[in-house]
C-alpha cells in the first residue's frame, strides 16, 4: 500500500518576511507548502488544487482573511482555517471564529506553538473536508441524496474494502469511483477504468490478465494486463454486470487469492490492486437468472454504493446546469451563454431526464450552442425537454441583466478598489465568469470608459 502524501498548507500573507520563514519551518516538520501574497492568488490556487489547511493573514491589500473565510464558507469549503493576525484582539479572534475560522494566532509567531495548533487542527480536520476537494471537479450537488453518496465514499476511501457502484446510465459511477481513489491511501497511484460491455469476451480476458507470447494467434510478445497496469493503485471494473460467467471465475480468483494468470501462462504472479466495480443492472436479478455468480457478488459488493437518479435529485439540475455553462465557457473560445432563463429552468428541472446528468450536459451543451450568449430560453431547448415544463412555480431564479446583479457586481468592485481578481474571489466566483457576467450586464464598457 502506497503512503499517503503529507499534508497540503496553503499559507496566505502579503508580509514575505513572515510567509517566506513560516513556509520553510513547516516544510522542515515534513508538510507540502504553498504560498500566496494575497487572496487573488490564493483564489487562483484553490481552484486547481486541494489543500489540507489554511493558514490566513487578516490584513490583507484589498480582500482581507475575513472576507476570504466568508467567501470559502459561503461556497461550503470546509478546509481547516488557522487565522494569523498582527492586530489581535479579543473581538477580532472573535469575529474570525464566529465567520468559519478554525483557531486564531497573533503575531509575533512562537515556531513551536505555531507547529503545534498546525499538528492539532490537521488532527482533527474532517473527513468531508477532503472528499469536497476531492470531488468538487466532478461530482455536483447539493441534495440529501447526493450527500449520502458523498459520505458513503468518505466512509469507505480510507479502506481496502472492494466496492461496488451502481445506478441508471448517466448517473455519474465513475466519477464516484475515482472520488474513492482519489481519497484513499492509493491516491498516487494509477485509477484505470476498464468498460466490461464494450470488449469481447477474449479481448477482455487478454486486457485484464495479459497474456504471454504465443497464448494465441497475433500474440507475438509479453503483455501486461490492467490488473498489472493498477498495481499500487484502483482498477474500475466499469459494467462488471455484463461479464462472462468464465471471466466471473478468474475475477473471483483475483479477489480471493490477490494474484492474477496471464493468458497462457501457468504461473500466477501477485497483484495489488484495489477493486472498484460498478453496473446499470440489478445484480440480484441477475443472480438469481444464473448471469451472475453469487460468492463473486458477494466479494464485490462489501461497500455497495447507489447513485440516485437526476429525476430524484432535481433540486440539484440549476448546480448541475451552472457547472455545465463554466466547463463550456472555460475549453470554448466561441460566446458562451452567461444565463438561463427561468422558464428554460423550469423547463429543464420538470424533464425526466432517462438518461441523467449525462442528456443533461448533452441538452445544456446544445442550448447554449443555439443560445451563442446572452440567456439560454426555452426555445433553445431540445424539444423533448421543452415540452414537458410544468405549471408549477419554480423556486429558481436564474440571473439575468437586472439591476439587483448589476449592483451586486459593482459593490464587490467598489470594495476590491477596482481589482477584477479581487472582486472575483470576493463574489465567490472565478474570474473569467466575473468577466462573462460583467461583459453580459454592459459593466465591461463602464468599467473601461471610467
Amino acid at each position: 500500500m502506497n503512503p499517503s502524501p503529507p499534508p497540503l498548507l496553503l499559507i496566505v500573507d502579503d508580509d514575505d518576511a513572515f510567509r517566506r520563514p513560516t513556509a520553510e519551518l513547516l516544510r522542515d516538520e515534513g508538510y507540502r507548502v504553498e504560498t500566496a501574497g494575497g487572496a487573488a492568488e490564493a483564489g487562483e490556487f484553490l481552484e486547481h488544487q486541494a489543500i489540507d489547511l489554511l493558514l490566513l493573514d487578516l490584513r490583507m491589500p484589498g480582500i482581507g482573511g475575513l472576507q476570504v473565510i466568508e467567501v470559502l464558507r459561503r461556497r461550503g469549503s470546509r478546509v481547516p482555517i488557522l487565522m494569523i493576525s498582527g492586530y489581535g484582539s479579543v473581538e477580532t479572534a472573535v469575529e474570525s471564529l464566529r465567520l468559519g475560522a478554525d483557531d486564531f494566532l497573533t503575531k509575533p509567531v512562537d515556531p513551536e506553538e505555531l507547529i503545534r495548533r498546525v499538528k492539532e487542527l490537521l488532527d482533527r480536520r474532517p473527513r468531508a473536508s477532503r472528499l469536497e476537494e476531492a470531488t468538487n471537479h466532478g461530482i455536483v450537488g447539493q441534495s440529501a441524496a447526493i450527500g449520502e453518496v458523498l459520505e458513503m465514499v468518505a466512509q469507505v476511501a480510507e479502506t481496502e474494502a472492494t466496492v461496488l457502484v451502481s445506478g441508471e446510465t448517466g448517473t455519474g459511477k465513475e466519477l464516484v469511483a475515482r472520488a474513492v481513489h482519489e481519497l484513499s491511501p492509493r491516491r498516487s497511484g494509477p485509477f484505470v477504468p476498464v468498460n466490461c460491455a464494450a470488449l469481447a469476451e477474449g479481448l477482455l480476458e487478454s486486457e485484464l490478465f495479459g497474456h504471454i507470447r504465443g497464448a494465441f494467434t497475433g500474440a507475438d510478445r509479453d503483455r501486461e494486463g490492467l490488473f498489472a497496469t493498477a498495481d499500487k493503485g484502483t482498477l474500475l471494473l466499469d459494467e462488471v454486470g455484463d461479464m462472462s460467467l468464465r471471466l466471473q471465475k478468474r475475477l473471483l480468483r483475483v479477489l480471493q487469492e490477490g494474484e492474477a494468470t496471464p493468458v497462457g501462462a501457468s504461473k500466477p504472479r501477485k497483484v495489488d490492486v484495489r477493486v472498484v466495480a460498478a453496473t446499470h443492472r440489478d445484480l440480484k436479478t441477475e443472480m438469481e437468472a444464473g448471469r451472475f455468480r453469487d460468492d463473486l457478488y458477494y466479494r464485490l459488493a462489501v461497500f455497495p454504493i447507489r447513485i440516485p437518479p437526476l429525476r430524484d435529485r432535481r433540486g440539484d439540475v440549476p448546480l448541475l446546469v451552472g457547472h455545465v455553462l463554466d466547463r463550456l465557457a472555460d475549453r470554448s473560445s466561441a460566446p458562451v451563454p452567461t444565463a438561463v432563463a427561468a422558464s428554460a429552468m423550469k423547463a429543464l428541472k420538470a424533464h425526466a431526464w432517462p438518461g441523467n446528468v449525462r442528456e443533461l450536459f448533452a441538452a445544456v451543451e446544445s442550448a447554449a450552442i443555439r443560445a451563442r450568449e446572452g440567456e439560454i430560453g426555452v426555445e433553445h431547448l431540445p424539444p423533448e425537454v421543452r415540452g414537458e415544463a410544468s405549471d408549477a412555480p419554480s423556486r429558481y431564479r436564474a440571473p439575468t441583466k437586472t439591476d439587483d446583479e448589476r449592483g451586486e457586481i459593482a459593490t464587490a468592485l467598489a470594495s476590491a478598489h477596482g481589482v477584477r481578481a479581487d472582486a472575483a474571489t470576493l463574489l465567490g466566483m472565478s474570474r473569467t465568469t466575473l468577466w462573462r457576467r460583467m461583459k453580459a450586464l454592459g459593466l465591461d464598457e463602464e468599467a473601461s470608459s471610467s
